[in-house]
């Protein structure tokens, strides 16, 4: 049968094999992909070549691992054990290859992608900032299931192997060279011939005796207990006991019989099945977002605050030119203090430090608008002062240009009214901090053109973010489910509940950070305004404190003082008890934000469930164990989410008064049912 995803070359003193998945824009090992390739190792097994270079055919990187969408299909752990088995089964037979083998990479080597790579003799990577390397199966809720925990160590030493597979971050290719993961880093121009010389030196390399010292029998467990005591700081083993498995696999010295038992258990449990629905949701946007060419290049950014700045030097780190405008030659000054402040930590190269500022230019006079291909308007959240402000854009802009505003609450169509031709213009809501939140709302306005929603959205993508739809409404999706579940914290600190309970419970429940410590984090003043222009529309009733804490000039995390106290490094200083008595913290936190993420939902704030769970667990950090608010709700069941709510009601007012939303998707789960 001829090969459908794999090509076999051969050359004059080596075997070149390339793949390129049919159908599909990466290359992922799917079923049938490993198939394919067991058939051809077994050809080569009988009748080896002189040398072996496989390759990806694919401008878009290497591997990006397993075909992640399999996974959803695998009910029981004896399944998913068996793919393992599988896997390994077929890796095991590239390794055991007579002759030598290199791995060509390129772009993204991730997963079973370098599970593959690590049973090459070698590996030579491209040298460009777009090619990463690493298992990042933690991040899916699994340990790697293809012999990545037994090679890895061995090859890089356990502290570096440990440091991977613990975080499931990725190396660059010089990073990975620096640890032993790859032998040479190269231009594109040279990779083959690397590649090809790797095959005739054939070099030895050997682990130095630091980096095996940590996997010595008598230090194995005090390294184990140390690093235990660094996940527990960072993740609950009830939330996320993945690292936790890795860890274990590593100090009892498991094999690829027990790495394969316990990625079968891992990826049929709750955690795991919820972190995959999470990264499918990220992927369905990208494609979308990938969907339509946005031709932008230039952009022009009004506003030199911390999100306009912010902004601009992401934009910059990705190859946008970008003008940067406000009235204040201080303000601009500062934001590029901090934007090379970025690049040195990002980007690390000095060239390419200098590259990406010569592509951020101060503009105070905003002579960068006219050629600019999108506009986006980061002022304050003021609705006179943005429709004036877009008066005049709209005036110097040119025609081709995007129109956008970056406002976190102030519907689309008050905007609009300053404008000629309102179909330009979309909502950019980015979240802070610009360079962590992998979100953007991509606002849609009644007169919206689906023209500039696309561009809006292939923009996004480029930026390397993700854009979610939301209908122009007051706080948009991911603020106007946030600011209720704020709102109740505060209202427990009003009652007299510690600061420390109250974010210790949400912390307890999965988010990555109490509530009240996030308000500090994004900006008391800015939490008011939201809060002030969401109190109509939704009865929000603002607290006292909240005003008396920004009318002292208190702002949080910003000022160095809001409802804590921060020190010099951005440290909260946490004084009092954590211990509230029998003040049920937790439920009325999440119910405050389940209810009004129903209420969105009823409104067609978004398209449907999973626009949700995208928005709150990208935008927001939602406990990502639990796959989102409405997969949560799912698992707690509609009709006992409503009687709590009615008991919460009796007892702290109308605020708990369950949405419409609750019954009717009672009723659709009935007629489900029923059919």
């Amino acid at each position: 049968m001829k090969p459908v995803h794999w090509q076999l070359e051969e050359q004059d003193n080596y075997t070149l094999l390339t793949l390129d998945v049919a159908g599909q824009s990466a290359n992922v090992l799917s079923r049938a992909v490993l198939e394919e390739l067991e058939a051809i190792l077994g050809t080569l097994t009988d009748k080896p070549p002189p040398g072996l270079v496989i390759r990806s055919g694919k401008a878009s990187g290497f591997i990006v691992g397993a075909d992640v969408t399999e996974f959803e299909n695998i009910l029981d752990a004896d399944t998913a054990t068996e793919l393992a088995r599988t896997g390994q089964r077929i890796v095991n037979r590239l390794a055991a290859l007579s002759c030598p083998t290199v791995a060509l990479i390129h772009g993204n080597c991730l997963g079973g992608g370098l599970e593959l790579a690590l049973a090459c003799d070698y590996r030579v990577a491209r040298d460009d900032p777009g090619t990463r390397l690493g298992l990042p199966e933690v991040r899916l809720g699994i340990n790697p299931g293809f012999g990545g925990t037994v090679r890895l160590p061995r090859l890089v030493g356990p502290l570096a192997a440990l440091d991977m597979l613990l975080t499931g971050r990725a190396l660059s290719a010089r990073a990975a060279r620096r640890i032993g993961l790859v032998n040479d880093v190269v231009p594109e121009r040279h990779l083959l011939h690397a590649a090809t010389a790797m095959l005739g030196k054939r070099p030895r390399r050997r682990l130095s005796l630091g980096k095996r010292l940590p996997g010595w029998w008598p230090l194995r467990s005090l390294v184990a207990r140390t690093l235990l005591g660094r996940l527990r700081q960072k993740a609950s083993p009830d939330h996320y006991p993945a690292p936790y498995r890795i860890l274990e696999l590593w100090q009892r010295r498991a094999g690829q019989e027990q790495e394969a038992a316990s990625l079968g258990e891992l990826l049929v449990g709750r955690t795991s099945r919820n972190l995959v629905h999470v990264f499918l949701l990220g992927e369905g946007l990208k494609r979308r977002g990938r969907a339509q060419a946005h031709d932008i290049k230039r952009i022009h950014i009004i506003g030199a605050g911390v999100m306009g700045g912010d902004i601009a030097s992401w934009a910059a780190s990705k190859g946008f030119h970008v003008s940067l405008q406000d009235r204040a030659p201080e303000l601009l000054a500062r934001a590029v203090k901090r934007a090379h402040a970025f690049f040195r930590n990002k980007l690390k190269d000095p060239r390419e430090v200098q590259a990406a500022m010569d592509r951020l230019m101060p503009d105070l006079a905003g002579n960068g608008l006219p050629r600019a291909d999108l506009v986006i308007e980061a002022i304050i959240e003021n609705e006179e002062a943005k429709q004036t402000l877009f008066a005049e854009v709209e005036k110097k802009a040119g025609p081709q240009a995007l129109l956008a505003t970056n406002t976190s609450s102030i519907p689309l169509e008050t905007i609009a009214k300053a404008l000629s031709d309102p179909s330009r213009l979309v909502g950019l809501h980015f979240f802070n901090p610009v360079a962590k939140m992998q979100l953007v709302e991509v606002v849609r306005g009644e007169a919206s053109s689906e023209v500039a929603l696309n561009r809006a959205r292939a923009f996004t993508v480029a930026l390397a973010r993700l854009p979610l739809d939301v209908k122009s409404s007051p706080g948009f999706l991911v603020n106007r489910i946030l600011m209720p579940y704020l709102i109740e914290a505060m209202n427990l600190v009003e009652e007299g509940v510690p600061l420390a309970a109250v974010d210790r419970a949400a912390m307890d429940f999965g988010m990555p950070m109490g509530p009240i410590h996030l308000a500090d984090t994004v900006g008391l003043d800015i939490c008011l305004s939201v809060a002030e222009e969401l109190s109509g529309p939704l009865g929000i009733t603002v607290p006292e404190r909240l005003r008396d804490i920004v009318g002292r000039g208190e702002l949080g995390k910003k000022t160095g003082k809001g409802f804590y106290r921060y020190d010099k490094k951005g440290q909260p200083k946490r004084t009092g008890s954590a211990k509230a008595g029998n003040v049920p913290i937790t439920e009325r936190l999440v119910l405050r934000l389940l209810n009004e993420a129903i209420a969105c939902l009823r409104e067609g704030v978004v398209a449907d469930k999973d626009a949700v769970d995208a928005g709150m667990v990208y935008g927001t950090g939602f406990a990502p164990y639990l796959g989102g608010p409405m997969r949560y709700a799912e698992s707690m069941g509609e009709t006992g989410i409503s009687h709590s709510l009615y008991r919460l009601a009796e007892v702290y007012g109308k605020r708990f008064n369950p949405d419409p939303g609750w019954s009717q998707l009672e009723l659709l789960g009935q007629e489900r049912l029923a059919h």
